[in-house]
């Protein structure tokens, strides 16, 4: 488990639990489905999951494990992150992260095997954004398609996991990230 460093507060001595956030890529409205569980990412889409799977990559911040809702644009979503990133992270596709709440999500991530220190969880809004807010306690923090929030918790297992003790380390967007790439 990943220690906390000098600079965490001084109130939160122990381990760390990492939870990364990650909103479903631009999906496709014009694309023919018949269920929007069926819905496709579309080109800008396709591209931003790649480019967020790259920097994720560049920048230490790969999952150990991934849960990703069943959706296609979800699960599509991850699967190009972790290609484009040469990611060999474990990843669980799961029908219960479509169409949820938050206190549902949290149940999943409870059941994550609490030897994961860097778990993503891959869904849609507006769970998402609610989730986040709820997690680190309040604000407004919406997530755009592709974009990845990391939050940290004082905690050695995920079922501790809880409403506003969580602190928001960074929220990357797909623009922010093409930019630091174009500039490195």
């Amino acid at each position: 488990m990943t220690e906390y460093t000098d600079s965490w507060p001084k109130r939160y001595p122990g381990k760390v639990k990492t939870l990364l956030l990650m909103r479903h890529a631009k999906s496709d409205w014009k694309a023919k489905f018949d269920h929007d569980h069926e819905r496709p990412l579309n080109t800008r889409g396709v591209e931003a999951a790649r480019l967020m799977g790259r920097i994720l990559a560049r920048a230490g911040e790969v999952p150990e494990s991934v849960v990703t809702s069943s959706a296609v644009r979800a699960k599509a979503t991850i699967d190009l992150a972790a290609e484009a990133g040469q990611w060999a992270s474990r990843v669980r596709a799961t029908d219960n992260l479509y169409n949820t709440r938050p206190d549902s999500v949290l149940d999943e991530v409870s059941a994550e095997p609490d030897t994961t220190t860097r778990l993503m969880i891959v869904g849609h809004e507006p769970t998402w954004s609610a989730l986040l807010t709820e997690l680190v306690g309040g604000g407004r923090h919406p997530l755009g398609t592709a974009a990845v929030a990391r939050i940290d918790f004082p905690a050695e297992t995920w079922s501790t996991l809880s409403a506003g003790t969580g602190e928001l380390r960074w929220l990357l967007t797909p623009r922010l990230a093409a930019a630091v790439l174009a500039s490195a």
